[in-house]
């Protein structure tokens, strides 16, 4: 060849002491999948552009020559930290457009497992935002707690990581003997390690340092770039989609919403320490007035949606998970656009670490929580 073309052209305007520097994708706090621009004046950073589809699959395109039941155990490839909730997104949605009527007990299934999975994404994040910011202890702490979890999922489901669970019509099977026994005795040695986890590492001084002030993000910027789910409600905005816009059974439940107040680092990973709390509190709750009867509908072999569109949308622990689906009659979708949380939160990562420091881009998109599968799609 004898031309050469430039993968990214170097700004016009790039200043004397500035720099263009590539985090990632190979840095392992952006997953291995994830380029983060940076234009750095020194240790200042004055611009920030991600860069994604390095994990680019097609899912959403994949779906459109699949049948509506083949379709769940994609959607687990998506937020790959929690399937359980992707499936309840699509069941959600797809059972809404053909009618489908839920049994009582498969909607309450439906919130243990949901809420499972919110404390095992969790988990995972509280690991990964103290191994990013160089502390490993509480990685291996985490991992401890999540084995808990996965022991009650393969119960249930035969798999550790990606469930298939979630059925159209209910769920896949009722709860194994001593499946509530396990769940109980986790609910109750959760509480203290949730404090453990607290006093090793929220209440540390080099983790004060970094996170405090560190990556606000104010409540009308929050709306505006449309942030839901933990990022959203840590920037003073009270709403949550199992509390304001019930799904499945959780208008049966009571539970706290924790809030922050300055959107920062910070009260991320404070609103996210009280998510868990509060999940503990909603599996407890729904195993004492687990109802009776059928967990699983009959739905017809071939499943064909009437012409329309309908969007659902459940409460994920990274946000909001929405999924909008257009029918033309068939038994595959014409159209599924799979709104992810973590595709959205990263618009606002300039926002966050313009005018920080370098090491503070680690921080922040560690305290995103993002998930490149569900990036991607």
């Amino acid at each position: 060849m004898t031309e050469t073309t430039e993968f990214r052209p170097v700004p016009s305007d790039l200043g004397e002491h500035e720099l263009l520097v590539n985090m990632g994708p190979s840095h392992p706090s952006t997953h291995g999948v994830l380029r983060v621009v940076l234009r750095v004046d020194g240790e200042k950073i004055v611009g920030t552009e991600p860069d994604v589809g390095f994990l680019h699959r097609c899912f959403e395109k994949m779906c459109e020559g699949w049948t509506y039941p083949q379709i769940v155990p994609l959607t687990d490839r998506t937020d790959y930290l929690s399937p359980m909730t992707c499936e309840l997104a699509y069941v959600t949605a797809v059972e809404k457009m053909a009618g489908i009527e839920v049994p009582e007990r498969a909607h309450w299934l439906r919130v243990i497992m949901a809420e499972l999975q919110r404390i095992a994404s969790h988990l995972v994040w509280f690991g990964s935002l103290g191994n990013d910011l160089g502390a490993t202890s509480p990685f291996i702490y985490a991992l401890r707690e999540r084995e808990h979890v996965m022991d009650l999922f393969e119960a249930v489901s035969g798999a550790r990581l990606t469930y298939s669970y979630m059925r159209l019509g209910g769920v896949r099977q009722d709860l194994v003997p001593g499946f509530a026994d396990k769940a109980r005795a986790f609910l109750k040695l959760m509480p203290g390690r949730i404090r453990e986890y607290e006093n090793l590492f929220m209440k540390n001084a080099i983790f004060l340092a970094r996170s405090k002030g560190v990556g606000k993000f104010s409540a009308q910027q929050a709306i505006a770039y449309g942030a839901s789910g933990p990022v959203l409600r840590a920037s003073g905005v009270d709403f949550d989609l199992r509390r304001d816009e019930p799904y499945a059974a959780y208008a049966r439940f009571k539970f706290d919403v924790p809030l922050g107040e300055n959107g920062d680092v910070y009260d991320r990973a404070v609103c996210r320490f009280g998510e868990l709390r509060a999940s503990l509190d909603i599996i407890g709750q729904a195993l004492d007035g687990l109802p009776g009867g059928d967990v699983l509908v009959k739905v017809p072999k071939v499943l064909k949606l009437p012409e329309g569109d309908a969007y659902s949308r459940v409460e994920s622990p990274r946000g909001e998970v929405g999924l909008y689906i257009v029918s033309d009659g068939g038994t595959s979708p014409y159209r599924l656009k799979w709104r992810a949380p973590s595709f959205v939160h990263l618009e606002s990562l300039a926002l966050m670490c313009d005018g920080y420091m370098v090491a503070d881009v680690v921080a922040n998109i560690a305290a995103l929580d993002i998930v490149l599968g569900e990036v991607d799609r």
